[in-house]
């Protein structure tokens, strides 16, 4: 079971991967540091924050409701930068890195709760 303290230190988490993904939108593209390719990228960083943001409410598919539309949207504003376009296949990537993060750690828990309550007779 996932304590109070642990719960809130892993929110803190989620809210600092969220804080440095909004920095990393916005800031110039010279001062990136690109770990591999982009699509890869966004991929790996909403699925860590989603597969963070599920652990600290144990509430996946809400976590998820709410991280699609700002994947999206996020993309979507760097059109308002001078030297970013935004780019339809890396919005649906960070999209499908939150929806796969929600699925597993929604499977997970729901595997989670059957093994911890035991078999039936």
């Amino acid at each position: 079971m996932v304590t109070a303290s642990l719960s809130r230190l892993t929110g803190f988490a989620g809210a600092a991967l969220l804080a440095a993904i909004v920095v990393a939108t916005f800031v110039p593209a010279a001062w990136q540091v690109r770990l591999g390719h982009w699509l890869l990228e966004h991929f790996l960083a909403y699925f860590t924050l989603t597969l963070v943001s599920s652990i600290a409410t144990r509430r996946p598919i809400t976590v998820a409701a709410v991280l699609l539309p700002v994947a999206i949207v996020l993309e979507t504003l760097q059109a308002l930068t001078a030297d970013r376009v935004a780019d339809a296949a890396t919005a649906l990537f960070a999209a499908a890195g939150v929806a796969s993060a929600a699925l597993l750690a929604d499977l997970v828990m729901a595997l989670g709760g059957k093994a911890a309550s035991g078999p039936k007779a």
